[in-house]
């Protein structure tokens, strides 16, 4: 009996240990798989997360790719048409700019004073053109016309007395010198190589001596226009280049910086006209000053005529009245009479004034040529010996 009471406590005892051994071990085999689970659960979110992430940024970088791409080219492209529209408003900026430095100096203001009731007073003013490093400068006649004292304004803005050398009254232009030397001068180019659509830059004083030194650009509009202004007949370039009436005189420059007119009209005054701008070609000009420098004077082949165009539609008449007949000229010694009408000249048709030089810009002082003219409902033919120009009133 004893014995196996003690060998069933035995039996109890290791049964209660063994119950509490394995109640331990049952404990900590769950909560190392909650920690498993948990673990797994966690991990499995991070996966998806990932993978969603990953996911979506590629869907949204298929769906932009396009959009991506072209603001990528763009910000490629647009800095380089910014860069080619910027050298190229750099490179007309800067012609203007050069052929400002350049020539601007070369440019004078000249003021004009005539003597009125209470003195001297202004009587306009203009610009010029220095082109003799000994103070010659080349403006408009009108601008020192009937002046009684001339003075020049430099860029630098020192102001010096002028007198007057010579003037042409019918290519209005005029020579002017100062006491000075050693002063900058203006290139002058060939006119002739102009062409419609070139740059045109104006510089001068638009509006006197308050403006002085004002630069404006456009282009060559026309070729050989024909101004009829005053009794003359002038051969200009027509530009849109602002000119305005303290311009006269002034420069009109190519984009190289060299001179291929000098301002003188501007038409539009009474014509409500805008863009329209004028300048002697330089060739012309060219052949002016140098024969006022050399003889004081420019000769020219002149018929000894003024007048008109006419178109008589009773008789069937077209050509030029013949208003006066100056003496001593070849048209007098030739028997030309005021009434009569040119119809032809040197074989050529007559129908407008300015027809009349286009045929003697082709011929000298001293050339003869058959002119026909309408009188009294006969035609009658003449020659005429061509003379040195000999203004009215003289």
């Amino acid at each position: 009996m004893d014995d196996n009471r003690e060998n069933r406590i035995k039996d109890v005892k290791w049964q209660s240990v063994d119950n509490a051994t394995g109640g331990i071990k049952f404990t900590n085999n769950r909560k190392k798989a909650r920690l498993k689970s948990l673990a797994k659960g966690v991990t499995f979110i991070l996966i998806a997360a990932v993978s969603g992430g990953i996911s979506g940024a590629y869907i949204s970088g298929k769906k932009y790719s396009d959009k991506s791409y072209t603001q990528i080219n763009q910000s490629l492209i647009e800095p380089k048409n910014q860069d080619n529209q910027t050298k190229i408003a750099d490179t007309s900026k800067n012609s203007i700019t050069k052929v400002a430095e350049m020539v601007g100096p070369t440019v004078v203001g000249i003021s004009n004073k005539a003597e009125g009731y209470f003195g001297l007073q202004d009587a306009g003013s203009g610009s010029g053109i220095i082109f003799d490093p000994n103070g010659y400068i080349v403006t408009n006649n009108h601008v020192v016309e009937g002046a009684s004292k001339i003075t020049v304004k430099f860029s630098s803005g020192k102001v010096l007395p002028a007198k007057l050398v010579k003037a042409d009254s019918r290519s209005d232009l005029a020579i002017i010198k100062v006491e000075a030397q050693n002063l900058p001068t203006a290139k002058f180019g060939d006119s002739s190589k102009v062409k419609v659509g070139d740059t045109a830059i104006a510089i001068g004083n638009p509006l006197g001596q308050e403006f002085s030194g004002s630069v404006t650009a456009g282009i060559i509009s026309a070729l050989n226009r024909k101004i009829q202004y005053g009794g003359a007949i002038y051969k200009v370039l027509q530009t849109d280049a602002a000119i305005s009436p303290g311009n006269s005189g002034g420069p009109l420059c190519n984009s190289a910086g060299e001179v291929i007119g000098i301002n003188s009209l501007k038409l539009g005054a009474d014509q409500n006209a805008e863009g329209m701008g004028f300048a002697i070609s330089i060739n012309e000009a060219k052949s002016i000053i140098n024969s006022l420098m050399s003889y004081g004077k420019v000769s020219r082949p002149f018929l000894g005529i003024y007048g008109q165009s006419v178109v008589s539609k009773e008789n069937k008449v077209e050509g030029v009245y013949v208003s006066e007949v100056v003496p001593e000229s070849g048209a007098a010694s030739a028997g030309i009479k005021p009434t009569d009408i040119i119809v032809e000249l040197d074989n050529k048709k007559i129908l407008r004034f300015e027809d009349l030089s286009d045929v003697l810009d082709k011929h000298k002082i001293g050339d003869s040529i058959k002119c026909k003219v309408w009188r009294n409902g006969k035609t009658i033919e003449v020659n005429i010996v061509l003379s040195d120009v000999k203004e009215k009133n003289k």
